[in-house]
């Protein structure tokens, strides 16, 4: 079903996509951009992110973690 809500720009609830390490979450987030995902330019990262904004075709956005404990690509 379609929402007839806008997308938010900050939603406070999304979806967290979990990535083993910084190079399985750079393989993460250039396969989903290759899907039709677009990075997110967020202002709000904290220094050391372990996530990635990236949004769908729609607009929703969701983050790509590194589980890691590397800085995020």
């Amino acid at each position: 079903m379609v929402s007839d809500t806008p997308v938010q720009e900050r939603p406070r609830v999304h979806l967290d996509l979990y990535a083993g390490d910084a190079a399985d979450q750079a393989a993460q987030v250039a396969r989903l951009i290759a899907l039709g995902a677009a990075r997110v330019d967020w202002d709000a990262y904290p220094p050391g992110a372990d996530f990635v904004v990236l949004a769908d075709p729609d607009g929703n956005r969701f983050c790509v973690i590194d589980t890691g404990g590397g800085p995020a690509v």
